[in-house]
């Protein structure tokens, strides 16, 4: 499956469980309902993936967490807070780079119209379809 229809189908989702259950709820709600969203789509989805950081040499296997991994292709960052902020865009740009995904989506379902809370990131990655969404940060 190709990573834009990938995405179409997290939003899609995504855009179900916030017209279902609505704004404001914990992000683990958000997380385990999207996955399951997903894997009855036919998805396969990592919850709280492991991402490691290497540093001079040494390994540190629990860095981080991304929420969900969709597919080994897509990263994609759960909020659930009234605004974003630039360091959560950062926050998933960094992610990307340390596993070396191409795209990945920050989905804010604390926002009262679904669509005000998705934002792509893209990591040095051209290839992909002209949207109004995408993020691109340089270094």
């Amino acid at each position: 499956m190709e990573i834009e229809e990938i995405a179409r189908e997290v939003v899609d989702s995504g855009y179900n469980v916030h017209t279902k259950l609505g704004p404001g709820l914990l992000e683990s709600v958000y997380e385990v309902v999207l996955t399951k969203l997903l894997a009855d789509r036919g998805l396969s989805v990592e919850r709280q993936k492991a991402i490691p950081i290497i540093f001079e040499g040494l390994r540190f296997d629990e860095g981080f967490r991304a929420d969900l991994v969709v597919e080994g292709q897509l990263l994609v960052e759960i909020k659930s807070v009234e605004n974003l902020i630039p360091v959560h865009g950062k926050q998933v740009l960094t992610y990307l780079r340390l596993l070396d995904l191409p795209l990945g989506l920050l989905m804010n379902f604390g926002t009262a119209i679904f669509k005000n809370g998705i934002k792509r990131i893209v990591n040095n990655h051209s290839n992909f379809a002209s949207s109004i969404l995408r993020i691109h940060e340089k270094d």
